[in-house]
């Protein structure tokens, strides 16, 4: 590829004209916008480690009231990204949020989706859009675009849970805001409990409401046991991995981001393909070793980390006697979306 001309090369005073005119020669800033083979990427293979970040979540408990924050969150930001970009990739946000006892996180609705990830503590629930959906560790519950959310804390310890919003994506494209709400009333009936069996779904004779988003909240006790199911049931499969889906459509449960639970058997070490998106690892039980290019983290519990698209990664469970298991996001869904999805081996 031949070496293109640089923006000091032209004279100074055809590059005033054209900066007074809002006017931008390509050539010398082509190679930027369309690197050869490869996407230019600012996302840096990161490790945020829960012990290191729940000392200082506790501590912004200790500082800041709910009635002060609305939302107590530290977010996890890349500092490739810059981080007062509070990005971890090009369309994730992740931020680690607190909830203390007796504490309520009052409703209000926003355009970018979020889902919640529990990483720890009992008694807290999120309501959403009137269903009200326990949250207990290792659980997923989605808080889609435009929909009312609010959080209430009626047990003793502290709770603790993981945001995955598309806020970045929604920001860069000038549609993200929000609004606040009044508490909401509950109704009954939860989508966990609707659709509480694989393969079997309720027939759609009468109207259900929510038909974009039939099921919020996603137990981890049902999501764990499938991956040692499918593990048991196909010894030979090297990848043992769910997809969190909307159970109406068989479709990713949001419109831009996607959403896994991956279990490595005892000992076992896997190479995932390059492909074009981002990846997140949220650690659940047990502790992985994540390597990309010439990166190496260990996830314990509750650790989380983030890795860059069109590189390999390859996981290690540090333990030879007991599964581990990994949440992971990512940006597939958007990826296809835009027909620019690849995997490179």
């Amino acid at each position: 590829m031949h070496e293109l001309g640089r923006l000091e090369d032209l004279p100074q005073d055809y590059r005033d004209d054209l900066a007074r005119l809002n006017r931008v020669p390509l050539g010398p800033n082509l190679r930027a916008v369309l690197p050869p083979k490869v996407p230019s990427r600012n996302t840096r293979p990161t490790h945020w480690p829960y012990a290191t970040l729940k000392p200082l979540l506790m501590r912004a408990g200790e500082l800041t009231p709910m009635h002060k924050a609305e939302r107590r969150v530290l977010v996890l930001a890349n500092p490739g990204h810059g981080l007062e970009n509070m990005k971890a990739s090009p369309a994730m946000y992740l931020g680690m949020q607190l909830l203390l006892p007796g504490e309520w996180a009052p409703a209000h609705r926003h355009t970018p989706n979020a889902v919640r990830m529990i990483v720890e503590g009992r008694g807290a629930t999120t309501t959403v859009n009137g269903e009200k959906c326990p949250m207990e560790r290792g659980d997923l519950i989605l808080t889609p675009t435009g929909q009312w959310h609010e959080h209430e804390h009626t047990g003793t310890d502290p709770v603790v849970w993981l945001d995955v919003l598309d806020l970045p994506l929604m920001y860069y494209a000038e549609v993200s805001y929000a609004v606040e709400g009044q508490r909401q009333d509950v109704g009954q009936g939860r989508g966990d409990e609707v659709y509480a069996r694989g393969g079997i779904v309720p027939t759609p004779y009468f109207e259900r409401g929510r038909a974009d988003y039939p099921m919020l909240r996603y137990p981890w006790q049902e999501a764990r046991a499938a991956l040692v199911s499918l593990a048991q049931s196909q010894p030979d499969q090297a990848c043992v991995q769910v997809t969190y889906v909307n159970p109406d459509t068989g479709r990713d449960v949001q419109n831009n981001l996607g959403y896994y639970a991956l279990m490595l058997r005892p000992g076992q070490t896997l190479r995932l393909p390059a492909r074009s998106p981002s990846q997140v690892f949220h650690a659940i039980e047990g502790q992985v070793d994540v390597a990309v290019t010439e990166h190496r983290f260990t996830l314990a519990e509750a650790d989380t980390c983030c890795t860059p698209g069109y590189e390999a990664v390859t996981l290690n469970n540090r333990s030879a006697t007991e599964p581990a298991f990994l949440f992971i996001a990512d940006e597939s869904p958007l990826h296809h979306k835009l027909g620019v999805y690849e995997v490179r081996g």
